[in-house]
């Protein structure tokens, strides 16, 4: 069963707002745990699956079935992700990473989970954050466990792969680059350097289940919270969506801002239709709080 990447939005879900007073005024209250998703990295040059132009209308996402019992499929997938790592790994974060992390220094925030693999909530200074699927900057081995640096997988794979040079169609939200397979041809893989097995970028793929006590800790900062403030995500998968829906049956407060609908619109108090770092840096400017003007990474 393939897992859900897209939803129809229903006619009847209250339109978005550019009112950011009520987004204000929670921040101001303080205690707002953030979720966010991939239309907050739009503005740092990476695409989201589901807005216009989103890479869903172009781009199967990878499945952990696929990737894990299809040899060619793992190669087809390092030969895109290794050539997406180039542009994806430069990325830097944006005024609306950087209005996070300024929220989170004055002490506004219970916390920050991200469905973003990215890594630029941390570049732009924010602490505490889980990485709800993980990080690409990280690879694991599906056999002995252990954990490498991305940089060093890289380093591998241009040694194997000395003149792929491909021109992609495009980049996509998981770091991975659009390739034909003609452009993929007989691409390289190479195993752990431990003990010789399969290698993972360390992120959840589509189909594959957020470890349980990575999801129980999320619960916990929901039930910690004051009101959730999701940004940049459609909540169109189930692992944003929960905690949406634990905050509002609880009865705390759910803001968001995203410009097109989402599939959590109907648990939010308002459903602001602005781009990110726009919003963000006027909310701070609202609360008269600085938001730094470069990364800290």
């Amino acid at each position: 069963m393939r897992p859900t990447v897209s939803w129809t939005p229903a006619a009847d879900l209250p339109p978005g707002t550019t009112d950011l007073e009520p987004v204000a005024e929670a921040l101001g209250t303080g205690d707002v745990l953030v979720l966010s998703g991939a239309g907050l990295s739009t503005e740092s040059g990476i695409p989201d699956y589901r807005g216009e132009g989103g890479s869903l209308s172009r781009h199967t996402p990878m499945t952990y079935q696929d990737f894990t019992a299809d040899a060619h499929a793992r190669r087809r997938y390092w030969a895109r992700s290794h050539l997406g790592w180039r542009t994806f790994g430069r990325a830097r974060p944006n005024s609306g990473h950087r209005a996070v992390a300024a929220f989170g220094r004055q002490g506004l925030l219970a916390g920050v989970i991200t469905q973003n693999v990215d890594g630029l909530h941390q570049a732009a200074g924010s602490e505490g954050v889980v990485e709800l699927h993980g990080n690409l900057a990280r690879v694991v081995c599906l056999s002995c466990g252990s954990l490498t640096p991305r940089r060093e997988l890289a380093r591998r794979l241009e040694e194997a792969n000395a003149g792929f040079e491909p021109v992609a169609a495009g980049i996509n939200p998981d770091g991975d680059a659009d390739l034909t397979d003609e452009q993929v041809g007989d691409f390289r893989v190479v195993p752990c350097a431990v003990c010789g097995g399969i290698l993972k970028p360390d992120v959840v793929f589509f189909g594959e289940a957020v470890p349980p006590q990575r999801v129980e800790h999320c619960r916990r900062l929901v039930r910690e919270a004051a009101s959730v403030l999701v940004l940049g995500s459609s909540l169109t998968v189930m692992s944003g969506l929960r905690f949406v829906r634990q905050a509002a049956q609880t009865g705390k407060p759910v803001l968001i801002v995203n410009r097109d609908p989402t599939r959590g619109d109907q648990h939010a108090l308002t459903r602001v239709a602005l781009p990110l770092g726009t919003a963000l840096t006027t909310v701070a400017g609202r609360l008269n709080i600085p938001v730094d003007s470069q990364a800290t990474a």
